[in-house]
């Protein structure tokens, strides 16, 4: 099968945008994309099913069906908006997933974004930045197709990882293979720690931030709000808790033992 992409409606688009939000590093884009679900009005248009995907099949009700990634549309300000969000993608694990299949996957999601009309891209994620996580406010770094995409999001106050590296998965290739076919775009990233693995609303919500100021989107951030409060109050504990712990161990180092 490789990677099967079903039509469910057929929609004339507008300047169609793609916004992807699949699972990795602490959830970020999934929650983000997600999140954006639930405050929108959306037609699906697609479902994406793939043999790269976890060999299990979902189950609601009693009813079953295989995994699968959807794609949305909302209307807004006379632009088309097209949401891939899902559950799973391609495993990193390479007991799970071959390399060509993360490009296979890539590709057939690009060429049917372009078949769509589609001529930016913009990709979800997380990047790791560790214990740093924990210090202080997440961030949203940005990495672009070009440098006029850049300098667009530097003006919205993301910030731009000078030093280099890797995006792996979907985040990464859905921009790298749609450069080749000449779309452009950029892969949000919010600071997480990987550790992270049930998800990290804080990260999310300040991507969503900066979805909010570039597409003038309206979102209710309440609720997401509320989440990202309870990760920081997490994380302020610990780190009194770390604080606390290593005040005790240099204690104990500076008694002197009679032998």
């Amino acid at each position: 099968m490789n990677t099967r992409i079903e039509v469910v409606k057929k929609k004339k688009l507008k300047s169609p945008v793609l916004i992807t939000g699949l699972p990795g590093i602490g959830l970020v884009g999934k929650i983000a994309v997600d999140y954006l679900l639930t405050q929108f009005k959306l037609e699906k248009l697609a479902n994406i099913y793939s043999d790269s995907f976890p060999p299990s099949v979902h189950t609601e009700k009693g009813v079953l069906e295989l995994i699968r990634d959807e794609l949305f549309l909302y209307e807004f300000k006379n632009r088309s908006f097209l949401f891939l969000a899902g559950p799973v993608q391609p495993s990193l694990d390479i007991r799970m997933a071959l390399p060509r299949d993360h490009y296979e996957f890539a590709e057939k999601i690009v060429l049917f974004a372009k078949k769509l009309g589609v001529k930016k891209i913009y990709t979800i994620a997380g990047i790791n930045v560790g214990d740093k996580r924990m210090e202080r406010a997440p961030r949203a770094v940005v990495a672009a197709t070009d440098k006029k995409i850049l300098e667009e999001f530097k003006a919205l106050d993301a910030r731009v990882d000078y030093r280099g590296g890797l995006i792996s998965g979907a985040a990464g290739l859905l921009l790298g293979i749609g450069k080749a076919h000449g779309i452009s775009g950029a892969c949000i990233m919010g600071e997480t720690n990987a550790k992270l693995i049930y998800g990290d609303h804080g990260a999310a919500k300040k991507v969503l931030e900066l979805l909010v100021k570039k597409f003038g989107f309206r979102v209710n951030m309440k609720n997401i709000e509320k989440e990202a409060h309870n990760i920081e109050d997490a994380f302020s504990q610990l780190s009194k808790q770390l604080e606390e712990k290593k005040e005790e161990d240099e204690e104990d180092s500076d008694l002197s033992y009679v032998r």
